[in-house]
């Protein structure tokens, strides 16, 4: 359940909205700023990194300002679970030493206004007030990295879903709480400049879609990150001002641009979570954030970024990604894979003009413990270093107070389950001289098939083997598989079967699933709008084939609707199939969506005979999917027409859906 939590929470984009034109200027207040500047730090210089293992070809491009970011929110709390790390040695040491050795120029920490309940528990997450970041960014400034503040502008996690206002600003008008953040980011940036921290750039909001500390109109929105940004001038003029979005492969980003450009908010970096399995190409997001700092003349950067060096969950609580999760698995879980996706990522930014670097997110967080849930839980509860804490179900119950528990990246880190460094941390410094060692294979890539009921099941001959240069070669399997499993998969009925071969030294996997015979082209959308048809009865805005595994039922494509107005939404998408045999059959067609009203939605066949329609399909949400079925039906001159109507009222920001896995089968 963690696991889909964090899904829905991370996954979620909201929809464009018009507003107000008037501008509104950020409270003309002030904090008296220490007159000292921060004081000079003794350049710390790390030893040449080499790998006798890791392949990394080399980044071009890399100038001697790009940043390297790792986000280690969560290590102090992780200490105080009784977590230890250790350098490649197997010596004890600082974590942040490690990091600097390793090529990270750069230590990102959130900061959560009050991540406690009235008792003084903590809400979990590491309890990131910015009495924590303070104590990160001393450690960091003491290995010559600098401190990414990342203010969140809420007492637990912001992202594209979520942006509760915290508890002291609750009830406040928007100028009012426009003033209060002012004042709280003047205080909070004043306590890490006496205590002497090397801040490089500062975050005002965290993954702000349109959707910040409680406000979903650009107006406020943007009267709120103006408070901000008038904040880290005062305190940290040299400081990087960075706004933060998600979901490039919404290709919204320019429209977001243009907002702050509207409403003039001064900030320098205009920033993108980017996570392979989520968020679509690197070549979409580079298109992306060139986009803006061509058209916007702003720097962009890579704020969020991260890949699995195993599939093995090490803390009883569940992972987001992992076999059989339902994400885009562009590489395999492996500490080799996990260096390529970095290196590709760091790539992408240093080919991309005006993108300044790359932070990985939270590559400390590892398991506080292998013995068992029960002795982890109590460190989550009283340390936090766990997601969230039971405490926090206070201010976030839909959520936390229902999924709390451990960590579900542990398996997104660079360091393993006992806090020894894996040898993928190398990457952040062979990046930029390049380590091309003899390649070798690295794992197996997977087997996907689909086989009709009725037809031959036969297996390839050859996998592919994923080098450690990510290349693939072909080579030969051995399939655990005789007559009797053929035999069952025959008679077994619609079902998916997990087939294991040999190939080499790897264990390889051909993931099979029966299906009845589907008399559709393009049944799942895979190649496109491809033999289907849409018409659009009202004015909805968006309507098109969406390559997003996440939110497919099967496949990496589905079709795809939305719209902002209400009432805008109707069409029909539809498909003929001619030369079918007289007979009977059936059409199944699946939703899911959000934000829609009142609906209308149902399959149809229409024949010779006249129409035939499914019961009213639902949508409820995100992941819901619900089937129509219009059972069976007669087609005797060979024709018929299948389709799907849709219409949406919206509830005033856009109503919008999913739209996959159309069956037309014979009807038993």
């Amino acid at each position: 359940m963690v696991i889909f939590a964090l899904i829905l929470t991370l996954l979620l984009a909201s929809c464009a909205q018009s507003v107000e034109k008037e501008p509104v200027s950020a409270p003309d207040v002030s904090v008296d700023a220490p007159a000292a500047e921060t004081p000079a730090v003794e350049k710390y210089t790390p030893e040449p990194v080499s790998s006798n293992s890791l392949y990394v070809k080399k980044v071009d491009g890399i100038g001697n300002g790009f940043i390297m970011g790792m986000d280690a929110s969560s290590v102090i709390a992780l200490e105080d679970s009784g977590v230890k790390y250790y350098a490649f040695d197997g010596t004890e040491q600082d974590v942040f030493k490690i990091l600097a050795d390793n090529g990270i120029t750069h230590i990102r920490v959130r900061v959560w206004n009050d991540p406690y309940d009235e008792n003084g528990n903590g809400y979990g997450g590491g309890n990131n007030d910015i009495d924590k970041c303070v104590e990160i960014g001393k450690r960091a400034t003491q290995y010559g990295m600098k401190l990414i503040v990342d203010f969140h502008y809420s007492d637990f996690w912001a992202d594209p879903a979520k942006q509760f206002v915290p508890k002291a600003w609750q009830g406040m008008s928007v100028e009012q709480k426009a003033d209060a953040l002012y004042k709280y980011t003047a205080e909070s940036l004043t306590k890490l400049k006496d205590a002497g921290v090397d801040v490089g750039m500062v975050a005002v909001g965290n993954e702000t879609n349109q959707y910040f500390c409680g406000e979903k109109s650009w107006l406020k929105i943007t009267l709120l990150m103006k408070s901000g940004c008038k904040a880290v001038r005062e305190i940290f003029p040299d400081a990087l001002i960075a706004l933060h979005f998600a979901n490039p492969e919404n290709n919204s980003y320019p429209a977001y641009a243009e907002k702050l450009k509207e409403y003039d908010v001064d900030y320098d970096v205009f920033g993108s979570s980017y996570y392979p399995y989520w968020h679509g190409t690197l070549e979409n997001l580079s298109a992306e954030l060139a986009e803006v700092g061509k058209t916007y003349g702003k720097k962009t950067m890579i704020m969020e970024t991260s890949w699995a060096y195993t599939a093995e969950d090490t803390d009883f609580n569940g992972n987001t990604i992992g076999e059989g999760s339902l994400v885009t698995k562009n590489y395999p879980y492996t500490v080799q894979a996990q260096a390529n996706c970095v290196r590709d990522v760091i790539n992408c930014a240093a080919s991309t003009e005006g993108c300044i670097g790359v932070c990985y997110w939270e590559g400390t967080w590892i398991s506080v413990g292998t013995e068992s849930w029960d002795i982890n839980h109590e460190k989550w509860e009283k340390y936090g270093s766990g997601w969230a804490s039971s405490y926090a179900a206070g201010y976030d119950p839909n959520d936390a107070g229902k999924y709390y528990g451990g960590c579900a990246v542990d398996n997104q880190a660079f360091f393993d389950a006992q806090g020894h460094a894996l040898e993928s941390l190398k990457v952040w410094a062979l990046a930029k001289t390049g380590n091309e060692i003899a390649t070798k294979p690295d794992a197996i890539e997977d087997v996907n098939l689909m086989i009709d009921l009725a037809g031959e099941i036969e297996l390839p001959a050859t996998v592919n083997a994923v080098m450690t240069d990510d290349s693939k070669e072909a080579i030969p399997v051995e399939w655990n598989i005789d007559d009797a499993k053929i035999a069952e998969m025959k008679s077994g009925g619609v079902k998916k079967y997990d087939i294991t071969g040999k190939a080499g030294d790897f264990t390889a996997h051909a993931y099979v699933s029966m299906v009845e015979y589907n008399y559709l082209q393009n049944w799942s959308f895979e190649e496109g709008e491809s033999g289907w048809t849409a018409t659009n009865l009202a004015a909805t805005e968006q309507l098109y084939v969406e390559d997003k595994q996440t939110d497919s039922m099967s496949g990496s494509k589905h079709y795809h609707f939305w719209s902002a107005g209400k009432d805008t939404v109707e069409f029909r998408l539809e498909q003929t199939v001619s030369d079918l045999r007289p007979g009977s059959y059936s059409f199944d067609i699946s939703i899911m969506g959000g934000d829609c009203g009142e609906t209308e939605i149902y399959a149809y066949a229409i024949t010779s005979d006249g129409e035939v329609r499914s019961e009213l399909m639902p949508i409820s949400g995100y992941g819901s999917w619900s089937s129509g079925n219009t059972g069976a039906f007669e087609v005797k001159d060979g024709t018929v027409t299948v389709g799907i109507y849709v219409r949406c009222s919206g509830e005033g920001n856009g109503a919008w859906g999913k739209i996959d896995d159309a069956k037309l089968n014979t009807s038993k």
